[in-house]
């Protein structure tokens, strides 16, 4: 039988420290639930989730309120330490047990294939490796678990297509926490060996002017 699979520790190169962004983001991150929608999306995202879910990047922890009671445990990791502050105080008003650790997607401390689902919710744009953190979401969960996900990504029209490049090539990631907008985060699950399930594309705001983070997906995959 194969030995066990050593457990994973961050080093300190894999710290992540965006202590201006994390500010912004935990005053925004709220009003566009309210206002913009996004609360709605985190609740079609997990519903129907049961057993033990991973949860990457979990920020300040909006999506611990939206998790239904089927789910028996969430692990959330989340290395930006300001955020894991606050997501830690969401997870003590959760109703499913939450623990919020310290760690990086991409070197993830947990044994495989010993979760049901994974979620990735508006991170993919933020890890330094999307096919390592999608590597290790694919050796965590079971065979058939679900990977569920929203993301933002790169547009489906030339002309805004290029503006996200230059804008991540430039100031984008050090304004906004280390974000790229012109990622495929589509492609990208499926280069990881997951089957794509139903998904929808759409963009956040709905109205007006297309931004660079606006092409958004939302759906299921499974390993």
């Amino acid at each position: 039988m194969r030995p066990p699979r050593p457990l994973r520790t961050a080093s300190p190169s894999d710290r992540v420290h965006h202590p201006l962004f994390a500010r912004f983001y935990a005053r925004f991150s709220v009003s566009a639930d309210i206002k913009g929608g996004i609360g709605d999306l985190r609740a079609e995202l997990l519903a129907g989730l049961s057993g033990r879910v991973l949860e990457i990047g979990a920020g300040n922890g909006l999506n611990f309120a939206h998790y239904p009671a089927g789910v028996s445990e969430v692990v959330a990791v989340e290395p930006e330490a300001r955020l894991r502050r606050l997501a830690q105080e969401g997870a003590r008003r959760a109703s499913v047990p939450v623990t919020v650790l310290p760690d990086t997607a991409e070197a993830l401390p947990l044994e495989d294939a010993s979760f049901d689902a994974a979620v990735a919710s508006l991170v993919l744009c933020t890890v330094r490796s999307v096919p390592q953190a999608l590597a290790e979401l694919h050796r965590v969960l079971r065979p058939g678990g679900e990977l569920r996900f929203f993301e933002h990504g790169v547009a489906d029209t030339p002309g805004l297509a290029r503006v996200q490049r230059g804008l991540d090539r430039t100031v984008w990631p050090l304004l906004f926490g280390g974000c790229h907008t012109s990622r495929a985060p589509l492609a990208a699950v499926e280069a990881a060996g997951f089957a794509l399930g139903p998904y929808r594309s759409f963009d956040l705001p709905g109205r007006g002017p297309r931004l660079p983070a606006s092409p958004c997906v939302l759906g299921v995959a499974r390993r």
